[in-house]
């Protein structure tokens, strides 16, 4: 990839100016959580808008089936960061549920 920083610190460099516009659109003091949830999009939406500005024709999905995996993986993500909340809020309510699912998928209809 042509854009691509060539070493380490280039690319931390890249990441942190990433979190901190992120920091500073939300007020937040620290990085959203949804940057590591959603990185594999919000990271390349936001190089790109940086060097050059973004027209709608361009932001549609040029192929619909990558689209959809792409959007599955975040949702993948999404879905994992929200089962260890729960977990971190609740451990026994959460090992319960599970085991019932466990249980439920080994004990024939």
């Amino acid at each position: 990839m042509p854009n691509l920083p060539r070493t380490n610190n280039d690319l931390e460099h890249v990441f942190g100016s990433v979190r901190l516009a992120g920091r500073r659109v939300t007020g937040q003091k620290v990085a959203s959580p949804s940057l590591v949830v959603r990185g594999a999009v919000r990271l390349p939406t936001a190089l790109a808008c940086r060097s050059q500005p973004v027209s709608a024709e361009q932001l549609r999905p040029r192929s619909v089936a990558a689209w959809r995996t792409l959007r599955a993986e975040v949702d993948q993500r999404h879905a994992a960061r929200r089962a260890q909340l729960r977990f971190r809020r609740q451990p026994s309510t959460y090992l319960a549920s599970v085991e019932d699912l466990l249980i439920q998928l080994g004990l024939p209809p």
